[in-house]
């Protein structure tokens, strides 16, 4: 079966959807559930690329807080922080490595900027504000250990405050031994 986006309130509260017109294949529909695969779904479900996320009843809610459930996940070091590594949503250029603790991160999850902590000035700074190169968020994702985010942005202009694109077009390569694929054979 192909993924399919199901929205229950539109298919119950406004005219009868077909099972042609809501993509539904040996599905069951009833009352405020529906049945795929004998799971049931409430609410509207948004699949994307065979992985499943809530929009409604089990939503996050960072409205004050960031949501205890994204809170436990974070493995943060001892000034509370998390490393958050910033990335060009469409090109995957690396483009600047930044710290934020919850508040930081429930800001980023909420606005659609990029919000992170300043270890130096010991504030709160939005990508952009003063500068003008802003960061759009697309995407954030919490690594396997929890001790680090991905924040994948639209960057407006340079992302280094030195005004390159990347923090690592500044900061330069380094010298190194070129690893081998082949060498795990021998």
């Amino acid at each position: 079966m192909t993924n399919q986006v199901f929205d229950t309130d539109a298919m119950l509260d406004n005219e009868p959807v077909s099972d042609c017109e809501a993509g539904i294949d040996n599905e069951t529909v009833s009352g405020r559930e529906i049945v795929v695969d004998n799971a049931p779904v409430s609410g509207r479900e948004e699949v994307v690329d065979d992985e499943t996320t809530m929009e409604q009843e089990s939503a996050f809610d960072n409205s004050v807080t960031l949501d205890p459930r994204i809170a436990t996940r974070l493995k943060r070091d001892d000034k509370g922080l998390v490393c958050a590594v910033v990335q060009q949503f469409d090109t995957r250029d690396v483009l600047m490595v930044g710290y934020m603790n919850d508040e930081a991160l429930r800001r980023t999850l909420t606005t659609g900027r990029v919000t992170f902590w300043s270890r130096s000035r010991q504030e709160y700074w939005r990508k952009g504000d003063t500068s003008g190169h802003a960061q759009f968020v697309k995407a954030v994702s919490l690594d396997c250990d929890g001790d680090a985010l991905l924040i994948e942005v639209d960057q407006v202009g340079a992302a280094c405050h030195t005004g390159k694109r990347s923090c690592f077009d500044e900061g330069g390569p380094l010298p190194v031994v070129v690893g081998n694929r082949e060498s795990l054979t021998e």
